[in-house]
């Protein structure tokens, strides 16, 4: 990013999905002086994602971050179970598990109730921008927009851009990021983009050397954050993505890319014992 790029959000922000990923998404934004609507499937879920957004705020207030009170800044913050509450924003960005025929489905539902001057987004950490694209009416106003677990924390956003994707939208996916005090990097659609390509890599190594007996879980991750300066290790980052969502990334990237990304069968059955991670309570640690 150049030193001229300057940080803008837009006025009105929406998110469809308010899981961890779409929550956090949410809350930079809203943060950043943005109004923010996120759309659920069914109620439950969109409590769920209330109290995610509302968690995050509540932390961002706490450390000193945002200035004012819960219910100033919740005013600005709402949560719907009807895409037609996305019409008057100016940016949605889709957070739907990373199933192909889920996120063409929602991306579709979502571009039919935007405004022609919307711009629409998928934070896929893997799929094909421009696959996704060609499922859509207008895709010079689609990008990827890969937003890294877990948002607040993360001063990142992976840029995907299509080959339909407008210079327009380019510009302003620069100044949104910055708007949101993260920054960008920006890759051409390939297969797992940058950041997923190569974090899954090294992933699927470490979990190989687990498989293989070389060492414990702790001390490869200990290796690659003492030796490396990675802030995390590659399995614990593996528990905190979730096993079953690193699984599907690897199966999508090795049938692009070859059996380089097979997943270890160790993987495997973890996924199949329920051993996701963090989420499940346990995964290559414990969390119970």
């Amino acid at each position: 990013m150049s030193e001229e790029t300057k940080g803008t959000v837009p006025a009105k922000v929406g998110v469809l999905g308010g899981g961890r990923m779409g929550a956090g998404i949410a809350h930079a934004f809203l943060i950043s002086g943005a109004k923010v609507t996120v759309v659920e499937a069914n109620p439950q879920a969109a409590q769920g994602a209330k109290e995610r957004v509302e968690s995050d705020l509540a932390k961002s207030l706490e450390r000193g971050k945002i200035d004012g009170n819960l219910d100033a800044w919740a005013e600005n913050f709402t949560v719907s179970l009807d895409h037609a509450d996305f019409s008057e924003c100016e940016l949605v960005i889709e957070a739907v598990p990373e199933i192909w025929d889920l996120k063409v489905s929602s991306l579709q539902q979502v571009e039919a109730n935007l405004s022609e001057s919307a711009w629409l987004a998928t934070n896929t950490s893997s799929l094909s921008v421009d696959g996704l694209a060609a499922e859509l009416k207008r895709p010079e106003r689609f990008c990827g927009l890969h937003f890294f677990n877990p948002v607040p924390a993360s001063k990142l956003v992976e840029i995907v851009i299509g080959q339909q994707t407008s210079d327009e939208l380019q510009k302003l996916t620069l100044e949104w990021v910055a708007g949101i005090g993260k920054t960008p990097v920006t890759v051409n659609d390939a297969p797992g983009f940058a950041s997923s390509r190569l974090g899954v890599a090294l992933g699927l190594e470490a979990i190989r050397m687990v498989e293989e007996g070389v060492a414990s879980a702790e001390d490869i991750d200990n290796a690659m954050v003492l030796g490396y300066k990675h802030p995390i290790g590659p399995l614990a980052l593996t528990d905190i993505v979730g096993l079953d969502v690193r699984l599907g990334i690897a199966e999508y990237l090795e049938s692009k890319l070859g059996p380089r990304f097979a997943p270890p069968q160790l993987m495997r059955d973890m996924v199949e014992r329920g051993e996701l991670g963090k989420k499940s309570g346990k995964g290559f640690y414990d969390y119970s």
